[in-house]
């Protein structure tokens, strides 16, 4: 289908496109610096216009197998796959249906997930890292009548489609070759969609989409292990789409690199719809530990991450720094740097080849959302020569709310709302204007799927309240204090916010990483500061040598701690900590689970 007639058969979707557009085009707004977007109606006519703008150009990146060179699979063979298994599930009786898909970032997951929302049903995609009763849990929540699913998840939908208690019918293997009894071969289904539009099948090639209907169910993994159905429409994905590369420049050169889960719909939309919709290409990592070697392959130029990856890999090269002697030599060149970078002197590509070359050595932008990152580990990284900002957004607005711009970041701030967004503070607080951030525009969710009582909670007047606590500065940047359950009240009525405190402690170097609470003491009444501390024993081990014992550890990060209890205000001193050597039980999208038991210590 051409790209005029799908726009001549939408017209006031189109006409609605245009204005989006338009509006950009014209903005007064200084952070608005790329205007070059243009409009699209639905994910399907992204791919559509994308395939039309950028065809023979690569859209993925690829591994047959492990340890295998990269390969290209240009824009134009992702529309025949995405056609051809589209064309084949609406032939197997899913036209309408919930389509469930898990698995490892790749291919398989992409196309699958454009042909099942792009004309098929309503795509579900699920958590990796779930186990088997949730995942029955959801298969049954969401009436999913096919997954697809990698190999290692076979044995497990096997066991619920014969248990019979979910509406559960097609079970569809990513690597399987051949079909058999129980499960369906993704491969060959595929060949059967291209055989049914070469005898004239257009079933799929002709839907057309309901830009504000439901599209999608995204189940949320909380702290709190209470997972909700977030429903979103095409409509809430591409104003996403077209809004936040008006902020941020997104090249059709670009690379991204893809190692966040692609469930989220931080990376599903960001870091995968993204370049699509951009022209640029997804280079898939094969998992957490080829990182290094995987950027070193397919040098890419855009990276997504969370802060415990990005601030991880930023202390490993202060470490290494200082291991070899360097870590001194390192901080005078940056100095030196930022001042020949005041009179338009940038000479990080010379100064920090080697840092820059450990991320593929064409990197630009980092982005960091999921939570809050130490503002000087973004400086930092910009030190070396990398673009690095964070942005803010919750499942819930398709993610985005607030990215803050690449020519004007605030290191301190989670962003700046994209055109057409808005953001306001609900009932701040008249002395430091901390308030509940709430969220408009047209990328906020229709609700939560089955849970009117909860949308209705979270919908009013057509603002999206986050639950989620912070301020505007004068320029309408967004800073994010913490989340509105997590707040410790002390006995004086004063707040503390545990993610402040945990990003003090995050800068102590013998910490990996931390939990803050509160809790009441029976004999003085008092509120303490409790932390829970994950020692970074690499750092511990450089300062005590290898001989030390576990008082030794509490000893060194209470010297520490001490000093940073100089710095606070009395309420918000730590009194209490406990030191652990295992990891936090934590969500899929790595934030520590506040409300576990298993995360908290008796307190030293």
């Amino acid at each position: 289908m051409e790209v005029s007639k799908y726009e001549a058969i939408k017209p006031q979707e189109m006409e609605y496109a245009l204005k989006r557009v338009e509006g950009v085009r014209n903005s007064t707004d200084k952070y608005v610096m790329y205007r070059d977007i243009r409009p699209i109606i639905d994910l399907k006519h992204m791919l559509i216009s994308s395939v039309e703008l950028y065809g023979n150009n690569i859209a993925f990146h690829v591994k047959d197998k492990v340890g295998a060179p990269y390969r290209g699979i240009t824009f134009k063979e992702v529309k025949v796959d995405v056609d051809a298994l589209g064309t084949a599930l609406i032939s197997m009786g899913l036209k309408g249906k919930a389509i469930s898909i898990i698995g490892e970032n790749r291919y398989e997951w992409a196309i699958s997930y454009l042909a099942a929302i792009c004309g098929v049903g309503i795509v579900v995609p699920l958590d990796k890292e779930l186990g088997a009763s949730e995942l029955e849990q959801l298969i049954k929540e969401a009436d999913v009548e096919c997954v697809i699913y990698s190999q290692r998840y076979e044995k497990i939908f096997m066991d619920i489609k014969e248990r019979g208690n979910t509406s559960l019918k097609f079970l569809l293997n990513m690597d399987a070759n051949a079909r058999d009894e129980q499960r369906l071969s993704l491969v060959e289904i595929i060949e059967t969609g291209k055989a049914l539009i070469a005898d004239g099948n257009r079933e799929f090639l002709d839907s057309v989409m309901d830009r504000d209907a439901m599209s999608s169910i995204l189940f949320t993994s909380g702290t709190t292990g209470i997972s909700k159905g977030v429903m979103l429409s095409h409509g809430n994905i591409v104003e996403d789409l077209m809004a936040s590369p008006t902020l941020l420049n997104v090249k059709p050169t670009d690379v991204f690199f893809s190692v966040l889960p692609i469930h989220h719909t931080y990376e599903c939309t960001c870091g995968f719809l993204m370049p699509l919709y951009r022209g640029a290409s997804v280079a898939f990592c094969e998992g957490l530990k080829f990182i290094v070697k995987n950027l070193s392959e397919a040098r890419p130029t855009i990276f997504l991450g969370v802060p415990l990856l990005i601030e991880g890999l930023y202390k490993k090269i202060w470490q290494n720094a200082k291991k070899s002697g360097k870590a001194n030599t390192l901080k005078k060149v940056i100095a030196i740097n930022r001042k020949t970078k005041k009179i338009g002197i940038d000479l990080a590509p010379i100064f920090f080849k080697q840092i820059i070359e450990l991320f593929g050595g064409r990197m630009r932008v980092i982005i960091c959302g999921g939570a809050a990152i130490d503002p000087d580990v973004l400086q930092g990284i910009r030190d070396f020569g990398i673009n690095a900002v964070q942005g803010y957004g919750l499942t819930e607005c398709a993610p985005i709310c607030a990215l803050n711009p690449d020519k004007y970041p605030k290191n301190a701030s989670a962003g700046y709302p994209p055109p057409g967004f808005d953001l306001k503070i609900h009932n701040p607080d008249p002395e430091t204007g901390i308030g509940e951030i709430c969220a408009k525009g047209g990328n906020v969710m229709l609700g939560y799927y089955n849970d009117p009582e909860a949308s209705a909670k979270v919908l009013r007047d057509g603002w999206f309240h986050t639950g989620d606590l912070g301020y505007l500065d004068e320029d309408n940047y967004v800073y994010i204090t913490g989340r509105n359950k997590n707040v410790i009240i002390t006995k004086n009525g004063k707040n503390v916010y545990p993610e402040e405190v945990e990003t003090y402690l995050g800068r102590i170097p013998y910490v990996e990483e931390s939990m803050v609470w509160g809790k009441n003491s029976e004999e003085s009444g008092e509120t303490l500061i409790f932390a829970s501390i994950r020692a970074d024993y690499e750092e511990v081990q450089g300062a005590l040598g290898e001989n030390y014992t576990e008082e030794d550890v509490a000893a060194l990060i209470w010297k520490e701690i001490d000093n940073l209890n100089s710095q606070l205000p009395f309420f918000k001193r730590i009194k209490r900590i406990d030191i652990r050597k295992e990891e936090f039980d934590k969500t899929t999208g790595k934030k520590i689970k506040r409300f576990v038991d298993s995360n908290k210590g008796a307190g030293k």
